[in-house]
């Protein structure tokens, strides 16, 4: 089922059928870089299922991108509920094929991800966090005019960035962009 399109972009429902393009993504060492380690196949489709399950409890997940293009997969982007200093919050997260970096794919598909929260939830503030040292997703943060908030030390990041936006400053944003057309 498609939940969003952008210019480039489609966002729709994982499945199982994504199972061999996901896996190819996710077991890559320099795509998983800031991971542990890359996934196996197990690990693969436990993403998959763990996204189905955030379908049904709560109307979101983490969404398939596809090029309009093409149709072809190159990574996942969307909203899932994360344990961030012991709360659970809204994050929007994104995992781009490395051969899709520096495009523009996961800016274009966080920036519709957010719009798609504020509109399709309640949340008044949505975050994103990752290891400090992932300034690739640091920066596409930044680019969605997501503020950095903190950073503090973890056992699984050794230190963690956490960036938020509020639902009033994502507004404000957005008229101030219109304004410049």
């Amino acid at each position: 089922m498609i939940v969003l399109e952008t210019e480039q972009l489609i966002l729709r429902e994982l499945t199982m059928e994504d199972l061999d393009a996901w896996h190819m993504i996710l077991s890559d060492k320099e795509t998983m870089q800031y991971y542990p380690k890359p996934f196996d196949i197990e690990k693969t489709r436990s993403w998959i299922t763990w996204n189905l399950d955030n379908y049904q409890k709560y109307g979101f997940g983490l969404w398939a991108v596809l090029l309009r293009e093409t149709g072809q997969f190159i990574g996942d982007c969307g909203i899932t509920m994360q344990m961030i200093h012991e709360k659970l919050l809204p994050e929007i997260g994104y995992h781009i094929d490395k051969r899709f970096w520096k495009k523009g794919y996961a800016t274009q598909a966080a920036r519709a991800c957010l719009a798609w929260a504020f509109v399709h939830t309640e949340f008044d503030e949505i975050y994103s966090y990752q290891k400090s040292t992932n300034l690739p997703s640091r920066r596409v943060a930044e680019k969605m005019g997501i503020t950095l908030r903190e950073e503090y030390a973890d056992s699984v990041n050794i230190k963690t960035s956490v960036y938020a936006i509020t639902r009033e400053r994502f507004q404000r944003n957005i008229l101030i962009q219109t304004r410049h057309y």
